[in-house]
C-alpha cells in the first residue's frame, strides 16, 4: 500500500509539472543564469511597457490597461509556458483586432465601457486557448515548417523595420498597407525632426558599437538609460523629441467579465486565439536555440490561454507571444523564462514606483531598440541555405515572408502553411516511379541513372520502385507512370518493389487488381516483393493474394531476381 501510495504521489508531481513547467526549471535555476535573466527581462520590460501602453491607447483604453497585460499575463506564462524566451504582453496586430473589436461594442469611446469590452474578450480568448488545449489542437502547429519559420521572421523583421521608422524620424502619418507606408514615409521624410535622429542615431550606435567594445554590458539597457537621463538633463521634451508620458500608478484589481458580450464577441474572439497562438507557437519555436525542446504545442495553448484569461480578470487586454520583444528579450541573452518574471517585476515597479522615470524615455529610443533587435530576423544566409539545398522550401519561406509583408502576420504565415500544404499535397499525389538495376558484382538495388550506366538489368524482367502510400488520389498517376515503361520494355515479368510503400488504400488496391488483371491478359505477370506489414495484409486479404500465392510475393528484390534468372536458366 505504501509503494501505491509513493507512485501516486510521483504521478501527481509528473501531472503537475506537466501543467506547471516552472515546478521543474525553478528548483533546477541555477544563480549564474540569473544575471543574464535579469538583463534580459530589464531590457524587454523597456521595450513593451511603451508599447503596451501605445496598443492600450490604440484600443481607446487608458493606457493602464496595457500596463496590466504586461503584468500578469507575462508572469503566468512564465511559469506555465514551455518557451524560455517568449515574451507575453500585447502584440501589434492582437492590438489592432482588439481596437477593432472594442470600437463596435463601445462605439461611444466611453474609457469604463471600452476597458469591461477588451477585459471580457480577453477572458473569452482565454477560455477558447485553454478549450483547444484540452482538445489537444496543438497539433496544428505543426503544419508550421522550419523553412516557413525562417521567411516568417524575415518577413516580421521587416514589417517592424518599417512601422518603427516613422517614429525614429518623428513623422506622422495615417497608416495603412506596407508600401502605403514606405511611400509615406519617403514622402514625409522632409519633416523630419533632427533632434529626434540624432537621439535614435545615439541609440542604434550605442547599441552596434558597445557589444564590440564591452561585449558583456547590456547594450540596449544601456541605450535606454542614456536616453533617459538625456532626456531628464537636457529637457529633450522641450526640443521636440517625443516622450512616453505620464504614466498613472497603482496596481490593478479585479475585473468581472460582462457575461452579456460573450454572443457578440466570440467571433472575434476566436480570431485573437487563432492569432495569439500562431504568433505565439511560431515565435516561440523561432528563437528556440539548438538543442533546446521545441515549445510544446498543447502546452502552449494552455498557457497562453490561462494568460489571457488571467490578463482579462484584472482589466488587461488580449494578448499573446510578441515577436519584436521576443527578440528584445532572447538578444539580450534571456535564459529561461525567469525573464519573463523580471519582466513582470518591473512592470510592478513601474506601476508603484518609477513611472515618473520611465516617462522620460524618447520613443525614438524605444524604436531604434526595436529595430535594432529586429534587423537580425532578416536571414539572408539562412534563406540563402534553404534555397541551396532545396526550391520547394525557399518558396515556401519567400512565400511566407511575402505575406506577412503584404497580408499581415496571420493572413502571411497561413498563405504560406496553406502553399506548404499544396506543395506537400502536390508530392504526395505524383509519387516517383524508377527503373531498378543491380549495382555490378553486389545485391543491391537501385534507381536507374546516368551516374551509373553499367548497373545490370535483365533480359525479359523489368524492375519498378515506386514510393509513398498508394492510395486512390495517387494511384492512377502511378500506373500512368508504369505503363510506357512496360509497354517500351515488353517484359514477362513486371517486379514491382514496395519496400517504399507503407500502406495500399482499398481504392489503389482495387486498381492494382485490374492491372494485374490487364497485364496476365497481354502475357505479363507481375510480382510484387518487400510488401511492408500493412501493404501485405491487404494484398492478402484481396483477390489479388489469391493470384499471386507465395510463388509470386517475395521477401526482397535480390530473392525475386534470383528466382527469375532459375526459372530462365530452367527454360
Amino acid at each position: 500500500m505504501h509503494t501505491g501510495g509513493i507512485a501516486m504521489s510521483g504521478n501527481g508531481r509528473a501531472v503537475a509539472a506537466r501543467l506547471v513547467p516552472a515546478l521543474e526549471w525553478l528548483p533546477a535555476y541555477t544563480g549564474d543564469r540569473l544575471p543574464r535573466d535579469v538583463v534580459a527581462g530589464l531590457t524587454t520590460a523597456a521595450v513593451i511597457l511603451p508599447k503596451a501602453m501605445a496598443y492600450a491607447a490604440l484600443a481607446g483604453l487608458p493606457v493602464q490597461a496595457g500596463l496590466y497585460t504586461a503584468l500578469v499575463p507575462t508572469a503566468v506564462y512564465a511559469l506555465l509556458g514551455t518557451s524560455r524566451r517568449l515574451s507575453v504582453s500585447t502584440t501589434t496586430t492582437i492590438g489592432i483586432l482588439t481596437a477593432a473589436e472594442v470600437a463596435a461594442v463601445a462605439p461611444t469611446g466611453d474609457p469604463a465601457q471600452a476597458m469591461a469590452a477588451a477585459s471580457t474578450l480577453a477572458v473569452m480568448v482565454g477560455l477558447l486557448l485553454v478549450l483547444a488545449s484540452a482538445l489537444r489542437l496543438g497539433f496544428l502547429a505543426n503544419f508550421i515548417s522550419d523553412p516557413v519559420l525562417t521567411g516568417f521572421k524575415a518577413g516580421i523583421g521587416v514589417v517592424i523595420v518599417v512601422d518603427q521608422v516613422p517614429k525614429l524620424l518623428d513623422i506622422h502619418f495615417q497608416k495603412g498597407g506596407f508600401f502605403e507606408n514606405v511611400i509615406a514615409i519617403a514622402r514625409h521624410s522632409p519633416e523630419t525632426s533632427l533632434v529626434t535622429l540624432a537621439v535614435a542615431a545615439a541609440t542604434i550606435g550605442i547599441m552596434v558599437a558597445l557589444p564590440k567594445v564591452v561585449p558583456r554590458v547590456p547594450a540596449p539597457l544601456v541605450a535606454v538609460g542614456v536616453a533617459v537621463a538625456a532626456s531628464g538633463l537636457l529637457d529633450l521634451r522641450a526640443a521636440g523629441v517625443a516622450l512616453v508620458g505620464t504614466i498613472p500608478s497603482g496596481l490593478p484589481s479585479w475585473v468581472l467579465p460582462d457575461r452579456s458580450l460573450f454572443a457578440g464577441m466570440w467571433p472575434a474572439a476566436l480570431g485573437i486565439a487563432l492569432m495569439s497562438f500562431t504568433e505565439s507557437i511560431a515565435a516561440g519555436r523561432a528563437f528556440a536555440k539548438t538543442g533546446e525542446p521545441r515549445p510544446g504545442a498543447n502546452q502552449e495553448l494552455f498557457a497562453t490561454g490561462v494568460a489571457n484569461a488571467a490578463g482579462g480578470l484584472v482589466g488587461g487586454m488580449p494578448g499573446g507571444g510578441g515577436t519584436s520583444q521576443t527578440a528584445v528579450n532572447a538578444r539580450a541573452g534571456a535564459c529561461s523564462q525567469m525573464s519573463g518574471l523580471v519582466t513582470s517585476a518591473s512592470t510592478v515597479a513601474v506601476l508603484l514606483f518609477l513611472a515618473p522615470l520611465v516617462s522620460l524615455m524618447p520613443l525614438a529610443t524605444l524604436a531604434a531598440v526595436v529595430i535594432a533587435t529586429s534587423v537580425g530576423l532578416i536571414s539572408v544566409p539562412e534563406l540563402d541555405a534553404i534555397r541551396r539545398v532545396r526550391r520547394a522550401e525557399f518558396i515556401w519561406a519567400v512565400a511566407a515572408m511575402t505575406g506577412v509583408i503584404l497580408l499581415g502576420t496571420l493572413p502571411g504565415i497561413l498563405a504560406a502553411v496553406i502553399l506548404s500544404l499544396g506543395f506537400l499535397i502536390s508530392q504526395a499525389n505524383d509519387p516517383p516511379v524508377y527503373v531498378v538495376g543491380r549495382k555490378p558484382g553486389t545485391d543491391v538495388y537501385r534507381p536507374q541513372t546516368a551516374e551509373h550506366p553499367d548497373d545490370e538489368t535483365f533480359q525479359g524482367l523489368l524492375i519498378l520502385r515506386t514510393e509513398g502510400r498508394i492510395y486512390f488520389a495517387n494511384a492512377q498517376r502511378i500506373a500512368d507512370k508504369m505503363a510506357p515503361l512496360v509497354r517500351d520494355a515488353q517484359p514477362r515479368v513486371v517486379l514491382l518493389d514496395c519496400g517504399a510503400v507503407p500502406d495500399i488504400e482499398f481504392t489503389a488496391l482495387k486498381m492494382l487488381v485490374d492491372a494485374e488483371q490487364r497485364l496476365r491478359a497481354v502475357g505479363i505477370e507481375l510480382w510484387l516483393a518487400r510488401l511492408n506489414p500493412a501493404a501485405l495484409h491487404m494484398v492478402q486479404r484481396s483477390p489479388l493474394g489469391t493470384r499471386l500465392g507465395r510463388e509470386r510475393m517475395f521477401f526482397n528484390v535480390h530473392g525475386a531476381v534470383e528466382a527469375y534468372l532459375a526459372r530462365q536458366a530452367q527454360a
